[in-house]
């Protein structure tokens, strides 16, 4: 009994080649969950009084032509996540945390290509003020 390492496995009937399988799309409210928890992790530990992130997200399709034919032509997502921060502390570094998590993230879990992550900062907290007031 001999095995032939190099050549290709044999097709099984009845079943469609991967070539000419469909492709998955990932619900964008899918891509939100993921850029939304991705922004949580970024910025753990998280206060008990702040707010969690909530991330929107567009799903384009790639344009024909742009990338190898297996990928789905739903591989570009926009993403805007929205959060909390403490105060004082350094907003800048913690919002390029958030866009690169969420790019790293975006693109292993959904295999999406993620060009833009638009970080807003919703409200500034000091420390010990509790949610709804105002300053």
């Amino acid at each position: 009994m001999s095995t032939d390492t190099g050549a290709a496995a044999p097709a099984v009937p009845g079943r469609t080649p991967p070539g000419e399988r469909g492709f998955t799309r990932i619900a964008d409210r899918v891509v939100a969950k993921i850029a939304a928890r991705a922004a949580r992790e970024a910025i753990a530990p998280l206060p008990r009084d702040l707010d969690p992130p909530h991330a929107t997200v567009n799903v384009r399709p790639r344009a024909r032509g742009t990338g190898p034919v297996e990928d789905s032509p739903f591989a570009t997502a926009r993403v805007r996540v929205v959060l909390e921060l403490e105060y004082p502390g350094d907003i800048g570094a913690r919002c390029a945390a958030v866009r690169r998590r969420v790019t790293e993230r975006v693109g292993t879990l959904a295999n999406m290509e993620v060009p833009e992550v638009v970080v807003e900062v919703e409200r500034l907290r000091l420390p010990g003020e509790r949610q709804g007031r105002t300053v």
